[in-house]
């Protein structure tokens, strides 16, 4: 019984920092949407060039996948683990052609990935 819930710790703790990182992500879109609404314009201290509507766009989309992903995975569904399992990947594959910003994935994505093929994969050998 003891082993069942310490198999369950990993995949929480994964379900929470991919949950976290969507919450990011999506906060990411609804930061800049004053500015395009309102058009406000930087200050001479802030050194701020906003993102254009389709990558912010796309960052809520992504956003709300990871959130999905992540809900799936708390819940210890399947389809959970393997949307979360994908978005991790991509967002390690993808995190070079997006710096800055694209440490925050690697920061997020990559122990929530270890987290979940380790608690998959157990202790199974080649």
């Amino acid at each position: 019984m003891r082993e069942k819930t310490n198999q369950m710790k990993r995949y929480k703790i994964a379900a929470i920092i991919i949950i976290i990182h969507s919450i990011i992500e999506i906060g990411g879109f609804f930061s800049v949407l004053p500015i395009w609404i309102f058009g406000i314009e930087a200050s001479n201290f802030i050194s701020f060039d906003p993102p254009t509507p389709d990558v912010a766009i796309a960052g809520l989309v992504w956003g709300t996948i990871r959130l999905t992903g992540g809900i799936g995975l708390l819940k210890n569904l399947k389809w959970g683990l393997a949307l979360s399992v994908i978005n991790c990947v991509i967002a390690l594959a993808l995190m070079m052609h997006l710096l800055p910003f694209g440490i925050m994935d690697g920061v997020l994505a990559g122990p929530a990935l270890v987290l979940m093929l380790t608690q998959y994969f157990g202790k199974a050998k080649l």
